[in-house]
């Protein structure tokens, strides 16, 4: 039970679930079981979708949720999987559509009840990416990496598309690689490797095989283009993960906006390449049984181009609501 004092001038003042109202002039006492609405006042409602624009698009994509009664939202689901969001008013929701989803219908709940929008969001992922692959698109790691993690790495995928004609000739040349990190505003660089990479080759089906066995990375230094060429054709069933030569570097002190990774590479025609970053505990503690680096996120895919392409992610502003 609760009580509300309203000073009121005359008349009657209108009280919704009333359990005891007493009226006296110029003063009204009421205790009510709630809920309790007065003129002015209104009892929160469930959540109701009415649109989401877009209706389709790859994982990754921006999707903005219009409706009533949003404010409040604890979780955006994607069939069954939960999405990163943000509440923009009562009114608008933002949401990521996660990975490894296929064409979904999407919910939003609040603790007053749940909704489902009209129609489903349809998966429209990019073609040329192959089916096995992870993540089809960029993303940012939207859980932050623990406080206690000091250290971070650069790492990327190259894989080919066997549905190309010729992919067993698929190459890519990397030139240099660099990582940098924004601490207390000032952007410092990390690493800053010339011409080298070091890698392995992990299991393709099922995606790294649920573990870190992996074989050494075959590669060959071109003199006249100063780069590493990895020829990912070679080898069918395996993903060519490779990761910065020098040692983890040790994070820059003061508060850590987030980093960046960069990559000088060349495509050659079937194959297609990410790149991204891990934080690591510190900078010597081996993967283990996994737990000791946290994920910050990947770019999105790059494909063949005749022209030196620059690859690249950052983490700094968390995901792109």
């Amino acid at each position: 039970m609760r009580a509300f004092y309203q000073k009121v001038q005359s008349g009657l003042v209108a009280i919704a679930g009333m359990a005891i109202a007493i009226t006296f002039v110029g003063l009204v006492i009421t205790l009510a079981a709630l809920p309790v609405s007065f003129l002015g006042f209104s009892e929160v409602k469930p959540p109701e979708i009415i649109a989401i624009s877009p209706t389709s698009g790859p994982e990754g994509t921006r999707v903005e949720i219009t409706g009533i009664n949003l404010a409040g939202a604890t979780t955006v689901l994607f069939g069954a999987s939960p999405a990163v969001f943000k509440l923009i008013s009562p009114e608008t929701i933002i949401a990521i559509v996660p990975h490894k989803i296929s064409t979904s219908t999407i919910t939003v709940s609040t603790p007053q009840g749940h909704s489902s929008s009209p129609f489903p969001f349809v998966i429209c992922n990019d073609p040329r990416i192959p089916e096995e692959v992870s993540y089809k698109a960029g993303y940012v790691n939207a859980v932050p990496r623990p406080a206690d993690f000091s250290s971070a790495r650069l790492w990327g995928i190259a894989i080919f598309d066997t549905r190309v004609p010729g992919h067993q000739a698929a190459q890519v040349e990397i030139a240099w690689t660099q990582l940098s990190c924004r601490a207390n505003g000032k952007n410092l660089v990390l690493n800053d490797d010339l011409g080298r990479v070091a890698g392995g080759l992990y299991v393709r089906h099922p995606w790294f095989g649920g573990h870190d066995y992996h074989e050494p990375m075959p590669s060959t230094y071109d003199e006249a283009e100063h780069a590493t060429v990895i020829r990912v054709g070679g080898r069918t069933d395996r993903i060519w993960h490779f990761w910065s030569p020098s040692p983890r570097a040790a994070l820059p002190p003061g508060t850590l906006e987030g980093c960046t990774v960069k990559a000088r590479v060349k495509i050659s025609p079937g194959a297609l390449l990410q790149i991204g970053f891990d934080y690591w505990r510190n900078s010597t503690v081996g993967y283990g049984s996994g737990g000791n680096n946290h994920e910050a996120g990947v770019s999105n895919w790059y494909f063949p181009s005749s022209q030196w392409q620059e690859a690249a992610f950052t983490d700094i502003g968390g995901p792109q609501f």
